[in-house]
């Protein structure tokens, strides 16, 4: 499945440079004005306007392909199973837990103080861990 989705997602990035690169490639529809004056190049490599459907014809296939690559991405992302999550649900799931004797921020083997400071009692709301000014 992961070969599918690397292939699509290859398949996709292609046709969006070679989309981009033919977009910028063409000329628009105020380019004939100047060519008919005689500034322009009006004979080109595939003559007068064969260029012209030459490659708006390969912009559409290539348009097709695009949207088509998209659409089985988006199934193909709704068809995993839901198990998989996130990298950071992932994370979150495998994170060691902490320590059950000792503070937070005691270093191992260290002697224990006679007195702990007192601290002050953790917030119930997220209200408190805003900092004051």
């Amino acid at each position: 499945m992961n070969v599918v989705l690397n292939l699509l997602v290859g398949v996709q990035m292609l046709t969006a440079l070679a989309m981009i690169g033919l977009i910028l490639v063409q000329h628009g529809k105020g380019a004939d004005m100047g060519a008919a004056f005689g500034s322009g190049s009006a004979g080109s490599l595939f003559g007068a306007s064969g260029s012209a459907n030459f490659l708006s014809r390969t912009t559409a296939v290539l348009a097709a392909v695009f949207f088509a690559s998209t659409l089985l991405l988006a199934y193909f992302s709704h068809a995993r199973p839901a198990g998989g999550g996130s990298l950071l649900e992932r994370a979150a799931v495998g994170a060691p837990a902490t320590p059950a004797s000792g503070a937070a921020g005691e270093i191992p083997g260290a002697a224990a103080p006679s007195a702990p400071a007192s601290a002050p009692a953790a917030p119930v709301s997220g209200a408190g861990q805003i900092p004051n000014k």
